[in-house]
């Protein structure tokens, strides 16, 4: 098995977005993937959110149970990547380079690369709220795409698409990221302020894949807000959304 990082050390040739006018099919999307489904059903069920099945048999099934696998198969290739790329740094160092290239944001601008907004089925009422530019639909449904990569042709089909869209992330995380709340805490001390104080405003989502929203306040200052899949990954992009603002990076 071929595991040569040179698709990873290699820049990405983005794809020109396609219109949105209507719903484009998963045959159409199974073109643009480059790769032929041996069951094309489960490329459409990757594309299918939650508001489409209301109503509609049981056969008619939604993403979720793809999206749970799909972000499993991304963390592991992405860990290998990191592995060999990075084969001097420790467990500390890789393990943020990790969190930045599989969090949510990430694959939701993957998913807005390839456009996969377009090809996706949703209900009336989720189309018209704008479905197919939500960040979480977009991100949740690119990790169901890995997943059905990975059933319908394997790791190493998941992984060639994974190389291929994360290349230039791979690029951006060499030098490892400072912790934003360490930073945040930082600059309060700096100023003689008091600690910032973390607030969970709203979870959504299912069990196996929430969603959490956290508000920071420092005393004097505008609060700000940042998302993540856990509570603390969610606290450090409201720290790093509050140093932004100051134009202050970690």
């Amino acid at each position: 098995m071929d595991h040569s990082l040179g698709p990873v050390l290699r820049r990405v040739a983005l794809i020109r977005p396609v219109s949105n006018a209507k719903t484009k099919s998963a045959r159409e999307f199974a073109e643009r993937l480059g790769h032929d489904f041996a069951e094309p059903g489960i490329l459409e069920r990757a594309l299918t959110h939650a508001s489409y099945t209301a109503g509609r048999t049981k056969s008619v099934r939604d993403y979720e149970r793809l999206e749970f696998l799909g972000d499993r198969v991304l963390g592991l290739v992405v860990a290998e990547l990191l592995f060999r790329l990075y084969p001097d740094a420790n467990e500390g160092d890789l393990a943020p380079r990790l969190n930045a290239l599989v969090r949510k944001e990430t694959c939701a601008e993957v998913a807005e690369h390839l456009d996969l907004g377009a090809y996706l089925r949703l209900g009336p009422g989720e189309a018209t709220a704008g479905g197919r530019k939500k960040a979480a639909i977009l991100a949740n449904a690119c990790e169901a795409v890995i997943a059905a990569l990975y059933l319908d042709g394997g790791l190493d089909v998941a992984r060639g698409f994974i190389e291929r869209y994360w290349a230039d992330y791979l690029k951006t995380v060499s030098v490892t990221p400072k912790d934003s709340k360490s930073a945040l805490q930082e600059w309060a001390q700096g100023r003689s302020l008091p600690p910032p104080v973390y607030e969970e405003t709203e979870r959504t989502g299912p069990d196996h894949a929430p969603s959490f929203c956290v508000r920071v306040t420092v005393e004097g200052f505008p609060p700000a807000a940042g998302e993540g899949t856990s509570k603390r990954a969610a606290e450090q992009a409201a720290a790093e959304a509050f140093l932004a603002a100051r134009n202050t990076t970690p």
